[in-house]
Parts: structure tokens; sequence; C-alpha cells
């Protein structure tokens, strides 16, 4: 199952280039790009941990120096879901205005739909991710029986 957050998550994975205008792109709007980490990519879970620092005030020529951090963050952190964000810090915007995911872990093992009857016959899902069934740090990449069901 692949994880789709964010923009461009129906497309198969970007490469370098694409990424670097993707960056370059929101620079040229003056948004600031920060690159995040994780490996919990539920859907509610919005604050992964940042790579470094913002990259504030560069400039779009620049675009090869935020690149350079989303390649070391992969490095770092080969196992997990690694996603540039571009914040937008206009006056009544000051928000997120574009993220797309730049890594993913080799085998990205899903979720199950979990269902819970309530009172009055009401039933309730909830999605629970197999990864999480496991330590953090040890999610994905380590052997077989990575969590979920074996393909």
């Amino acid at each position: 199952m692949r994880v789709t957050q964010g923009a461009f998550s129906f497309l198969p994975d970007l490469s370098d280039p694409e990424i670097e205008a993707q960056i370059r792109f929101a620079l040229e709007r003056g948004w600031s790009i920060s690159v995040e980490h994780t490996d919990d990519p539920h859907p509610r879970n919005t604050y992964w941990e940042m790579w470094g620092q913002p990259l504030f005030d560069l400039d779009p020529g620049q675009a090869d120096a935020a690149l350079e951090q989303v390649q070391a963050c992969r490095q770092a952190h080969p196992n997990a879901y690694v996603k540039v964000i571009a914040y937008d810090p206009a006056p009544l915007r000051q928000t997120t205005a574009l993220s797309f995911i730049v890594g993913r872990p080799a085998r990205e093992p899903g979720y199950r739909l979990l269902r819970e009857e309530k009172r009055d016959r009401q039933l309730r899902y909830t999605l629970a991710p197999y990864a999480t069934d496991r330590p953090a740090g040890e999610r994905y990449g380590r052997g077989s029986g990575n969590g979920g069901p074996e393909r």
C-alpha cells in the first residue's frame, strides 16, 4: 500500500531534478522550505520531525541548497518517510502552501481498518498503521516481518 499525502502523491516518485524544480517554484513565490521525516505517516500525524532548521531567505537560485538537505535527510533516514514543506508567510495566509513526499521506505506495510461497535448499533471505523505495531526506529527495514501482512 502506497501512502498518499500531499501534492503529487498519486504520481510516481519525483526525481531529484523534479524535486529541485518544485523547490525553485516555491522559492520564486517567497515561500520558505523545510524538510521533515517520520516513521508514522498516519493521516492525522501532521507534525513530523524536522530535519535541521527551516530554510528561510533562500532565493530561487539556491534551490540546490534545499535539495542537499533533502538528500542528507534521506541518507540519514533511509527507512522513513521524508517530505518537503513550503510555508507561505504572507499576511492573512501564514500556512503550508505546498507539501510533498520525497522519500519512502522500500516497503510500505499499509493500514488495517478497525471496526468498533458502539451503543445503538453505531459503528466506528479507525485506521491503524501496521508499522506502529513495532517500536519507533524499528518500523521499517528490519528484515522480514516489518508489521503488516506478508505479501
